[in-house]
């Protein structure tokens, strides 16, 4: 189970990040613009820790995102200090439209299982989830 585990997790966010790329996206900026539809406006510092990496990463993905015209950074109304950052309209249409294409893909991915196998792999998974929160791992 462990070595079959850690096997499909690598191949899968090879695939996932195969067909992100197709699209024109990066899964770290898939990443960062699904912190921001799910959450909102937040500042980069709780971008960072909700996302598990640095700062500095952050600030490339949010300069990144802004050239591009999907996020945009505001003055925090309360810190001087801090910098909030929110999504554009043209933000959640684009992160809309890949979250779709997204769920479909892996609709197409896990088609190759029975709707049975599907049902039980979801239960497990949500067992395995809730264990992970158990031990104050959120996500």
């Amino acid at each position: 189970l462990v070595d079959e585990f850690a096997a499909f997790g690598p191949l899968y966010m090879k695939w996932v990040r195969s067909r992100l790329q197709d699209g024109g996206m990066t899964y770290a900026r898939m990443r960062l613009l699904g912190a921001l539809h799910c959450n909102g406006p937040q500042i980069m510092s709780s971008i960072s820790d909700e996302l598990g990496v640095t700062r500095r990463n952050i600030t490339a993905l949010v300069d990144a995102l802004e050239d591009e015209g999907l996020v945009r950074r505001k003055p925090h109304p309360t810190d001087r200090r801090a910098t909030v950052i929110e999504m554009t309209g043209r933000g959640e249409r684009t992160m809309d439209s890949i979250y779709d294409e997204h769920r479909a893909a892996v609709a197409e991915l896990f088609a190759e299982l029975d709707e049975e196998d599907r049902r039980e792999l979801t239960r497990m998974l949500g067992a395995l989830r809730e264990a992970l929160r158990r031990e104050g791992i959120c996500g």
